[in-house]
């Protein structure tokens, strides 16, 4: 698996056909995807203990997609191994009247993880260029003239460079941002919704709301296009991940993730030797010193 076929730097006219939905791989070779997860999970877990204990970089993940594409298994799947103490998971929800009253960043600032953690975002501050568009949310938004009186295009343009210089103050203030856009194609969506629907354990997971919005499935994929051109940059790629497989889609964001942890190569603290001083008498109380048999 090569993750730069699925990478996105910055590309004019981005077209999500050209990307596809699923590798067709055959399912004898599953076995050996969740095999690649697996590994690629041990090596992630290591670096997380790393990076937490350096407490120099942090990781926020940002996961985007349409409506049963996997985003809450893909969380489960992939990270669902790492030191609780070393992650969070935010999801965005639809802005409260709080948030709404400020910019669109705005609850982004806090949500960012301390330098040391990863934060993973199920959905984002992209929601401003998926739902907010595709909705026309932006049109009754109580905003100066000057922030709205202007094309739709010209708007989130606007938004795409906002969102451009956000992603550059994280990477210059020690966040490395990665984006994972799961491509499900609507044909799957159907599937997955029908699963929902008939089988009870699954019913709280379906809303008449899905329906809606798969209604419309072509504008959000040229949304989609138009924001992944927009704010693909060489620090803050997108990745466009098939996933109509979910376990292909697994080891693939694994591969990302693992391929973002080993570039930032985190060590564990050398303490300063007046410290390893210190250790060393604290190891001899605990062997030969008042500290060795407390409990006799």
């Amino acid at each position: 698996m090569d993750i730069r076929d699925f990478t996105v730097t910055g590309e004019k006219n981005l077209k999500l056909e050209r990307f596809p939905t699923s590798l067709k791989i055959d399912s004898a070779r599953r076995p050996e995807y969740e095999r690649t997860l697996a590994d690629n999970k041990a090596r992630i877990e290591a670096l997380q203990d790393r990076l937490y204990a350096e407490a120099r970089e942090s990781v926020i993940i940002i996961l985007q997609a349409m409506d049963a594409a996997g985003k809450d298994s893909m969380i489960r799947h992939v990270l669902g191994g790492i030191n609780p103490t070393g992650i969070d998971v935010r999801s965005f929800k639809q802005p409260t009247s709080v948030d709404r009253a400020h910019g669109f960043l705005w609850r982004s600032f806090g949500a960012l993880p301390p330098r040391g953690k990863i934060a993973v975002f199920n959905r984002s501050y992209y929601e401003e260029c998926l739902v907010v568009r595709v909705h026309g949310l932006w049109r009754s938004y109580q905003l100066p003239r000057r922030c709205t009186d202007m094309s739709e295009r010209r708007y989130f343009e606007e938004r795409f460079e906002d969102i451009r210089a956000f992603e550059r103050y994280l990477w210059r203030t020690g966040n490395r941002v990665v984006k994972v856009f799961l491509n499900v194609s609507a044909d799957k969506q159907r599937e997955r919704f029908l699963e929902r629907i008939d089988d009870d354990a699954k019913n709280w997971k379906f809303s008449e709301s899905d329906l809606a919005e798969r209604m419309e499935w072509d504008q959000y994929q040229r949304a989609y296009e138009d924001m992944i051109a927009g704010t693909a940059t060489e620090r803050a790629p997108w990745h466009v991940i098939p996933a109509d497989q979910k376990w292909v889609a697994r080891a693939l964001v694994s591969e990302v993730l693992l391929g973002v942890l080993e570039d930032i190569d985190p060590h564990y603290p050398e303490l300063p030797r007046r410290a390893r001083e210190r250790l060393a008498d604290c190891r001899r109380a605990l062997t030969d010193g008042p500290a060795a048999d407390v409990d006799r």
